[in-house]
């Protein structure tokens, strides 16, 4: 009978927590699961895919391009399995950093949210002068920072009014990118049908991209510094979570989504690599521009470049905008559990926390100046940083879940009960941050990497020492 009170204590211990984060917020459930969709494509599908495909080919080959992305599909399908049991059991807005909060550590889900809010920033910086650049090729004679102060704009007001607006701003960001995946893969595929058929149906010299250089051009080192790109290119999925305190249905919605954003993710990254590689030699993916652009040129299509500059246009403004909501998000989190100024969890009657949007938006301008005014290595410096805040954002994803399971079943909890449950426990989180950390490990071949490890070492440190100091050297520090 003892035992069975004691139990009872734990379990109304995980309900508690339950309630606490179900309750979070004044933020409103405005997300349908076609945004919920929209918002992972668009946190993930960009440059990565559009521009750094064709160099990721030309250092793998083609065979090591299809491998380093198949492991990175296979690193995010593992997190968002684990990811889709914590969020509709808890949803709330919080996410990974409520995750981390209370099924690691305090302190740990502290560093994580700083972390995450850091990736965002450097990519808002990032993305503010692209944009400028790629304007550029329809109108050479206006200064970059004209158009960089337009997109800022535009990007600030999607957030700082509805999440409705956000959301519908992001679906068509992201729409018309994934319009140009879909027809990008149906091209494709019919022009290597076409050399197929109008070569005898010779296997050999359809796909002789493949060998004709060596299966591994480069060595299998090369392969493996591919793999950790790749796995910075599929960084954004994760934002799926963030979106959880705003969406209706989530218990219902969340996992749907998941499973459907995976698999397109899947087939639009490893098909479009596979027709590239397939259609275009890699040492000739290696050109500043866009791999699509070149097979689009390849095979006739009219305006190509014009129509990727403008595709990548698209793409610029989706993962600043999803990254201006998340990094917003991050500070209302930090707000909630009392570790910064109270005033970053104040909403607007419509639900928005908008001095974590402004705030946000001042650290995208400052990664910008940091772009502009410091050394190149400053800011690549910054990007790698952001890379490895991903990773731990995602290891902390699955040992949250895999705590979080253990904890449930040793409190009694029934599994069937679970809105969503993570299949192949408990290997699938085990798995993810196994990958995680051979990614990691792996960078320390590449010097600039090193650097960026290092540096974010020292960011995680200062956020603890940030951390301890203001919960009285610790004393908070319990889960």
């Amino acid at each position: 009978m003892g035992s069975n009170n004691a139990a009872g204590k734990k379990h109304t211990s995980i309900e508690s927590l339950k309630n606490d984060t179900t309750q979070d917020s004044n933020l409103q459930r405005k997300l349908t699961k076609r945004h919920l969709m929209m918002i992972a494509f668009g946190g993930v599908i960009g440059t990565g895919l559009f521009v750094a495909s064709g160099d990721n080919l030309s250092q793998a080959g083609p065979l090591g391009a299809l491998i380093s992305y198949a492991v990175g599909a296979l690193i995010i399908y593992t997190v968002m399995l684990s990811l889709g049991e914590l969020s509709s059991y808890f949803p709330n807005g919080s996410s990974f950093g409520e995750y981390a909060h209370n099924f690691i550590s305090p302190s740990v889900g502290y560093v994580v949210v700083w972390l995450y809010w850091l990736n965002w920033i450097v990519a808002i910086g990032s993305e503010f002068t692209a944009i400028g650049f790629l304007m550029q090729r329809w109108f050479p004679y206006i200064d970059v920072w004209v158009f960089a102060l337009i997109f800022g704009i535009i990007i600030f007001l999607l957030n700082i009014f509805t999440v409705k607006l956000f959301a519908e701003g992001e679906f068509i960001f992201s729409f018309v990118k994934v319009i140009a995946v879909i027809a990008f893969l149906i091209i494709g595929v019919v022009a290597i049908v076409h050399k197929l058929i109008t070569h005898d149906f010779s296997f050999s010299y359809t796909f002789a991209n493949f060998y004709k250089d060596g299966v591994f051009p480069h060595g299998l080192s090369a392969v493996l510094m591919v793999i950790l790109a790749v796995t910075f290119a599929f960084s954004g999925t994760e934002s799926i979570g963030v979106a959880i305190g705003e969406t209706k249905n989530p218990q219902k919605v969340m996992p749907s989504a998941i499973n459907a954003t995976l698999w397109r993710l899947a087939v639009f990254f490893i098909g479009s690599v596979f027709v590239i590689a397939t259609l275009l030699p890699s040492s000739e993916a290696a050109v500043t521009k866009s791999p699509f652009v070149s097979v689009l040129s390849d095979v006739g299509i009219p305006y190509a470049a014009d129509i990727m500059n403008f595709v990548i246009i698209m793409a610029i403004f989706s993962v600043a905008n999803s990254g201006l909501w998340a990094s917003s998000r991050m500070l209302f989190t930090l707000s909630k559990k009392k570790t910064i100024p109270a005033f970053f969890g104040k909403t607007t009657k419509r639900g928005i926390p908008i001095y974590g949007v402004i705030f946000s938006m001042i650290g995208g301008i400052l990664a910008l100046l940091s772009k502009i005014y410091e050394p190149e290595s400053v800011f690549l410096l910054l990007i790698n940083v952001s890379g490895f805040a991903t990773l731990i954002a995602w290891m902390a994803i699955s040992l949250s879940q895999l705590n979080f399971r253990r904890k449930f079943v040793r409190e009694g909890g029934d599994i069937k009960s679970l809105p969503y449950k993570t299949p192949f426990m408990p290997y699938t989180p085990i798995i993810a941050i196994i990958l995680c950390l051979a990614a990691i490990v792996g960078s320390f071949f590449d010097v600039e990497q090193r650097y960026a490890i290092y540096a974010t070492i020292g960011f995680s440190i200062v956020c603890l020492i940030g951390y301890f100091a203001q919960t009285k050297f610790g004393k908070k520090d319990r889960v």
